[in-house]
């Protein structure tokens, strides 16, 4: 499906759910399921993984009848999935620690095509990175949303989300030109 057909799909998909057609909600779970299971898989240890997702979808089902702007899906789901994650995190009473800014080098020219060895660096690189760079790189570059909608997912400005977009590619140039001394 194009990009728009999507976003007319997902908003057909949530206006059946607030109808109450369950065939609805499994095809949500269809469309998203993976997605959201790489999103916190980005962000959680992995045995936290399935819990997370199953709260996930428990609190989509209690609270999409809530979502006013069908169109608002993509963020609102994520912005659920993000709330879970922070509860987790709660939890296991750790903070997030961000690479410090003064020692990451300025970004070099990025590269139109990726090779799949590439890729792969790129999600172990990922990985390493603080969960607030992890997050705001795969929301943008993975979902493809706009600085609005991780706004709204992150509960932040706009402005946060570029600045924070910023560090997050530095960090992971950083990360990636470190990995390739060693080869």
């Amino acid at each position: 499906m194009s990009d728009a057909a999507d976003r007319i799909y997902d908003r057909l998909l949530v206006l059946r759910c607030q109808a109450g057609d369950p065939a609805a909600f499994e095809e949500l779970i269809d469309r998203y399921g993976p997605r959201l299971r790489y999103y916190l898989r980005k962000m959680l240890r992995e045995i936290e993984i399935e819990d997370a997702l199953q709260e996930v979808w428990c609190d989509t089902f209690r609270g999409i009848h809530r979502l006013v702007d069908p169109a608002a899906l993509p963020a609102w789901i994520y912005k659920v999935a993000h709330t879970r994650a922070l509860r987790i995190f709660r939890k296991r009473s750790k903070a997030w620690h961000p690479l410090p800014m003064a020692e990451l080098p300025e970004p070099a020219s990025d590269t139109a095509d990726l090779s799949a060895e590439d890729t792969a660096q790129v999600h172990a690189g990922l990985d390493q990175l603080a969960p607030e760079h992890r997050e705001v790189l795969v929301l943008r570059f993975l979902e493809g949303m706009s600085y609005g909608d991780i706004a709204r997912v992150l509960g932040c400005t706009p402005g946060t989300v570029a600045s924070r977009l910023h560090y997050a590619k530095r960090a992971l140039r950083h990360i990636l030109d470190g990995e390739n001394t060693y080869e």
